[in-house]
């Protein structure tokens, strides 16, 4: 059995250039990260989406309600096929910053990313989101 997970600098290194692409409403560029028939799925759509048409559609609405969120790589776990991300993000809601860690999958095939599942409590992000309504 052959183990194809990344290593960390090379995961490292994926993550420095992706995760900026969920910052600054660009959904067309981090579409561009994504196979054809790549599935995401993350705490508001757990059952996911699929296809690059659908994560364009997925990712205009999501980018353009945060565009100035941050999304930083604070370390990986090799797994099969890519790395678990361990993340940390800085969301602006409610007149503040929520500050979020979490993980998701990442497997990549070709290059691109084929499954991205992201996982993160969000509860304080929902909480900020509803007390400035």
């Amino acid at each position: 059995m052959q183990f194809s997970g990344l290593d960390s600098e090379e995961a490292r290194s994926f993550a420095a250039s992706w995760l900026p692409a969920w910052t600054g409403n660009r959904p067309e560029h981090l579409v561009s990260f994504y196979g054809d028939d790549a599935f995401y799925s993350d705490p508001a759509i757990p059952t996911g989406v699929r296809g690059r048409e659908a994560l364009l559609a997925y990712f205009t609405k999501l980018l353009a309600a945060n565009p100035a969120w941050v999304w930083t790589h604070t370390g990986s776990i090799p797994i099969n096929d890519g790395f678990l991300n361990k993340w940390h993000a800085s969301i602006p809601a409610g007149g503040g910053s929520v500050e979020v860690d979490g993980v998701c999958t990442c497997q990549i095939r070709d290059g691109l990313i084929y499954s991205n599942e992201v996982f993160f409590d969000r509860t304080e992000l929902v909480q900020a989101i509803m007390a400035s309504r």
